[in-house]
């Protein structure tokens, strides 16, 4: 039971599907249409006229919009403009390898070509003084280079900016002056930090998807109705449609963060602090640790491209329902990161000719083909099983051997991701949870948690809707950073609150602009700290000591973040504080869960029986549970299907659950080898 006041929808657009959650009062409605990858606010309109709630209720969304413009390099023709000389800063990039011994791999070509790179004579020092000042005439001449180019987006990106944005600012007065005006990108608006080639990259992205972004949120408006549109942002926080137009790098991880944000909030009403969440969807499984806490990064690469705005710190791999399978030329079975998407989609849905992971669990029984999503969407056994076929011969098998091979790969790929954020950050994964959402997270969950020792596996009431309740639910955030470059000598209380202090105001303008009451408003502040000489920072909480204690307060945070991320720290070495960041957070309104108590009597009757094939055999008569029968205090032994609208659960031999107060599946092992 829930009690609340707040009346929002929550959409999230995935790769397959596109998923809706309604918060009324004590009510929570769940729906699901597929998605229109043309054109993504159609599918959105679709499912709000479905649900009666179209022009009428505010809407959350999480997009997809500016993700896949990178993913599929179709966004705007875009230049850059920066200091004279540094015109190949985006081609040179960095010495960084993301794979250090790969002697074949490729860089990913810039976002602008060399020919739309333009150089402008100026400079700033490294305190924002001028030392070669931009002539009127040095400006106009470089906006008409950009003009004749012809493109559609400029990012601009000049030396020590983000100290004095001056020259910035001017030559975007000039190019909103041009005819057809461009989408304009100021790296001192969207990232005013030291690091020049990720500054550059991450304001080049944000030119290179942003008139996308602009014209999909203009149709989305429009069609919905909605003037108080809101966006999921990639730290977990919504921002306005207003801000996502101008700033739509922001957006890259927006599904995947309103998934962490939902994942999070669940697990905690359920006294679950320490979880691992595993997001499967028909593209990609999105997973992310979170120690009591959800983490962020401002380090995150998308599609080969630095981005330095907060992020969720969330690790994605090419594994979804939709990831399609095939044996490469050395004879090895492949999954993914090819997906079938929605259209045509999985084999299974009538469309699709090659075999997807869907596919493999439709055959191995793991899907219910009447049960899924709801009874309204009708598979096909047999096209599954002619999918697979091909791959059976190829790997001498019969077609379950294939299925079951499709669905050891695929698990493989997204156990690497987990070990990712975990063993490979210092963190043990028996100690957390794994919390499986997605439609497809809960029918891998279990084999995975038994692979990488995870205890217990946490499957919430809506598992193939958290992701839209993630972005219900998400606080208004808004992120602030100003680079000091303070040394220990001068890492001060004083001179950090200077810093701290012009953030705070222009957070509190903004929030009140937006309507914020400052009594919903909570402002954290964090520092990025290193070693002097190191090359890279730790983001940890700034202390609240005060007087002498504060440098050596600000020291002991850095070295226990320092010993936990890289299983080393000096105490003897002096820290300095690189950037201080200020998150702005107005708290919205949230479901507060009202724990039910357990049903003395444990069982539960299956509505039907299929034949499910796992690794240890086959089991014939598997017993098959309707979701909504399993009230708290209700425990099934696996193997066992569970069904629902939005998701499977799959609990093999080995595995039981049973239903926690908050309508949870507490899935444990049983038995061990």
């Amino acid at each position: 039971m829930t009690q609340q006041t707040h009346r929002i929808v929550g959409v999230d657009v995935g790769g397959t599907f596109t998923d809706f959650m309604l918060l009324d009062g004590d009510d929570m409605r769940t729906h699901k249409v597929l998605s229109t990858p043309d054109d993504p606010s159609r599918a959105v309109v679709q499912g709000l006229q479905e649900m009666g709630v179209l022009n009428e209720t505010p809407l959350a969304h999480g997009s997809t919009v500016a993700t896949n413009a990178l993913l599929e390099r179709r966004g705007a023709r875009t230049a850059l403009i920066t200091t004279r000389g540094f015109e190949d800063l985006l081609l040179i990039g960095r010495q960084a390898r993301p794979s250090l011994y790969d002697l074949l791999q490729e860089k990913p070509a810039p976002l602008v070509p060399p020919e739309r790179a333009f150089g402008v004579t100026e400079r700033l020092d490294k305190d924002g003084r001028v030392v070669l000042p931009m002539t009127p005439q040095e400006a106009e001449a470089v906006v008409k280079r950009v003009q004749a180019s012809g493109s559609e987006s400029v990012s601009v990106c000049l030396l020590f900016s983000f100290r004095n944005p001056a020259h910035e600012e001017h030559l975007a007065s000039l190019l909103e002056a041009l005819p057809g005006k461009p989408f304009i990108s100021l790296s001192s608006r969207v990232l005013p930090e030291f690091r020049e080639y990720e500054r550059a990259s991450t304001v080049t992205v944000n030119a290179y998807v942003g008139p996308l972004m602009a014209r999909y949120l203009r149709r989305l408006e429009e069609g919905a109705g909605r003037k108080g549109l809101r966006i999921m942002q990639s730290s977990g926080g919504s921002i306005s449609a207003r801000q996502a137009a101008e700033q739509p790098v922001r957006t890259i991880l927006s599904g995947p963060a309103g998934g962490a944000v939902g994942a999070f909030w669940a697990a905690t009403q359920a006294g679950h602090a320490n979880i691992i969440t595993f997001d499967m969807g028909g593209t990609s499984t999105d997973v992310s640790l979170c120690p009591g806490r959800i983490q962020e990064t401002t380090a995150a690469m998308a599609e080969g491209f630095p981005i330095g705005v907060p992020m969720i710190d969330i690790h994605t791999v090419g594994a979804g329902g939709g990831s399609i399978a095939r044996v490469d030329e050395g004879g090895a079975l492949r999954v993914g990161p090819q997906s079938a998407g929605a259209d045509p989609g999985p084999a299974c849905y009538g469309k699709g000719e090659l075999p997807t992971v869907t596919d493999a669990n439709l055959v191995l029984g793991r899907l219910v083909p009447q049960h899924f999503l709801g009874g309204r969407m009708a598979l096909d056994s047999a096209r599954a099983v002619r999918a697979l076929e091909p791959l059976a011969r190829a790997l001498k098998t019969d077609v379950a051997g294939a299925a079951l091979g499709v669905v050891r790969v695929v698990n493989s790929n997204m156990e690497r991701a987990i070990r990712a954020v975990s063993l490979e950050r210092g963190h043990d994964p028996r100690r957390f949870a794994l919390l499986a959402f997605g439609g497809a997270g809960a029918m891998h969950a279990c084999e995975l948690a038994e692979e990488l020792g995870i205890p217990r596996v946490l499957v919430p009431t809506h598992p193939g809707i958290l992701s839209a309740l993630g972005v219900a639910i998400a606080d208004v955030v808004k992120d602030y950073a100003r680079t000091v470059m303070l040394p220990s000598a001068r890492l001060t209380k004083a001179a950090v609150e200077d810093a701290f202090r012009p953030l705070e105001a222009q957070a509190r303008e903004d929030l009140a602009k937006e309507g914020y009451d400052e009594g919903r408003l909570r402002l954290e502040r964090l520092l990025d700290l290193r070693y002097v000489g190191q090359s890279y920072e730790l983001t940890t909480p700034c202390p609240d000591a005060r007087g002498d204690g504060f440098a050596g307060a600000i020291a002991q945070v850095f070295h226990a973040a320092h010993q936990q991320r890289f299983g080393h720290s000096d105490a003897t070495q002096a820290v300095e504080a690189v950037n201080v960041r200020l998150k702005a957070v107005a708290l919205g309104d949230k479901p507060a869960l009202v724990p039910t108590s357990p049903a003395t009597d444990t069982r539960v009757a299956p509505i039907a029986a299929t034949d499910a094939v796992f690794q240890g055999g086959r089991y014939p008569d598997a017993p098959v549970y309707a979701r909504e029968s399993l009230a708290p205090g209700k425990r099934i032994v696996g193997p066992a299907i569970v069904v629902q609208m939005d998701a499977t659960t799959v609990l093999p031999p080995g595995w039981a659950a049973s239903v926690d107060g908050w309508g949870n599946l507490l899935a444990e092992r049983t038995r061990y080898p």
